[in-house]
C-alpha cells in the first residue's frame, strides 16, 4: 500500500528548543498538582494510527529513529543496530515496533492513545520484542543476554528468576523518560487508561495499569542522562507529528518533583540550565553524597549554589587548584550549581544523595 509521508522538517541533532511558555501553567506547582497540570498541557495531542495507508506510526519512526550515518536506516532501539528502515516487519525479517510501556499492562493494545503514542514506541527486531515481551524494568540479578533476530548480543539483558528486562546502558535513560511520560499523559481524564508506575515486577498475566520498577527508572534516569537523539527525537514528534513534548527530556529534574527527590518542591524552569551556554566545566560525582569537584577551570570563578526553592544558599570563590566543594551538610535533592567565569555562566545541576 502507497503511504503518504509528512516532510521531515527538524535537522537531525538540531538544539532542542522549548516552546516559549509551553509549560508556563506547570510552573510554581508541586507533586500532585504539577503532575496534573504537565497532563492537561500534554494531552489531547494529534493521534496517528498505528497501522495505516496514510501517515502511521510505521512512518512516524522511520523519521524519529533515522541513522544519521544512513538515512535511509533506523536505529534499534534496545541493540542500537541500524537497519533498513523500509523492511517493515517483513516476516519478523525486519522490523516492528515496540511499546515501551508494555501495551498488556493496561491492556490498550494498539488502541489510537497509548498504543500509537511515538513518544512511547520504538524500533526493534521481532526476536528482542518477543523476549523482553511485556516485563517490567530492572536491573538484573540473574542475568541472560538478549540476542536478537540475526544472532548479535544486544548489550540488553533479561532475568533468570525475575520478569525484568535490562536494557544496554546507552538507553537505561531514555526507557525512563519514556516511561515517565506515559505515566503522566495517561492519567484517565480523557477517556483513556490510567497509567501508574510502581515498585513491582508484575508476572505476564497481570494486566493491571502499574509498570515498574520505579525506583529503577529513577537511578536510570540520572545516570544516563539526556542526549541530542532525544531532543531531536522530541522536536520531530512535537512540531511534525503529534504536537506534544515529553517534559522529561525538556526537563529532566520533574522526574525527581513527581517521584523522587525534590518530592514537595515546587518548579520552576528558571532552574534549568537549557538557556546558558556550555562549556569545558564539568562537575563530578553526580549523583554525590560528599565532595564536587569543578573540573575544567582556567581562571579563579565564582560558585553559587541554589536549593530546590531556587535559594541562594552558597557563595564561593574556587580556582583550578581548589577546586572541591564540600556538600556534606545538603539535604537530599536537585541543587543548581551557578559557575560564573569572566563572561561565561555555567549552569549545572547535581543531585546529593
Amino acid at each position: 500500500m502507497k503511504k503518504t509521508l509528512i516532510l521531515f522538517l527538524v535537522p537531525l541533532f538540531s538544539i532542542a528548543q522549548v516552546p516559549a511558555n509551553y509549560y508556563l501553567s506547570a510552573e510554581n506547582n508541586a507533586d500532585a498538582a504539577l503532575k496534573y497540570e504537565l497532563n492537561q498541557i500534554i494531552d489531547n495531542h494529534t493521534v496517528f494510527p498505528y497501522t495505516s495507508s496514510s501517515t502511521d506510526t510505521w512512518d512516524i519512526l522511520s523519521e524519529t529513529d533515522k541513522d544519521p550515518n544512513n538515512p535511509d536506516n533506523i536505529i534499534l532501539v534496545y541493540s542500537g543496530i541500524s537497519i533498513n528502515a523500509a523492511q517493515e516487519y517483513n516476516n519478523t525479517n525486519g522490523w516492528t515496533r515496540e511499546h515501551i510501556w508494555a501495551k498488556s499492562r493496561g491492556d490498550f493494545g494498539t488502541d489510537n492513545g497509548p498504543g500509537t503514542d511515538v513518544h512511547a514506541l520504538r524500533p526493534l527486531d521481532a526476536n528482542t520484542n518477543s523476549t523482553r515481551s511485556n516485563r517490567g524494568f530492572d536491573n538484573c540479578a540473574s542475568c541472560i543476554i538478549v540476542y536478537d533476530k540475526w544472532g548479535n548480543d544486544t548489550g540488553s539483558f533479561r532475568d533468570a528468576n525475575d520478569f525484568s528486562f535490562e536494557p544496554r546502558p546507552e538507553v537505561k535513560g531514555d526507557v525512563a523518560r519514556m516511561i515517565f511520560y506515559m505515566a503522566v499523559r495517561y492519567e484517565g481524564y480523557d477517556g483513556y487508561v490510567d497509567l501508574e508506575l510502581s515498585e513491582t515486577i508484575l508476572p505476564s498475566t497481570d494486566k493491571t495499569p502499574f509498570h515498574g520498577i520505579l525506583s529503577t527508572l529513577l537511578e536510570w534516569h540520572r545516570n544516563d542522562p539526556v542526549d541530542s537523539w532525544e531532543e531531536n527525537r522530541n522536536d520531530i514528534i512535537y512540531y511534525n507529528y503529534q504536537n506534544n513534548r515529553n517534559p522529561f527530556i525538556d526537563y529532566p529534574e520533574l522526574a525527581e518533583h513527581i517521584w523522587g527527590n525534590s518530592i514537595g518542591v515546587t518548579w520552576n524552569s528558571s532552574l534549568s540550565v537549557d538557556d546558558f551556554n556550555e562549556s569545558s566545566i564539568s562537575l563530578y560525582p553526580n549523583p554525590t553524597s560528599d565532595f564536587i569537584t569543578i573540573s575544567g577551570l582556567t581562571n579563579e570563578v565564582e560558585v553559587e549554589i541554589y536549593d530546590p526553592l531556587g535559594k541562594k544558599i552558597l557563595f564561593k570563590k574556587i580556582g583550578n587548584t581548589h577546586n572541591k566543594i564540600d556538600v556534606s551538610q545538603l539535604k537530599p535533592g536537585m541543587y543548581l550549581f551557578k559557575i560564573n567565569e569572566s563572561d561565561n555562566i555555567t549552569l549545572k545541576r547535581v543531585l546529593v544523595i
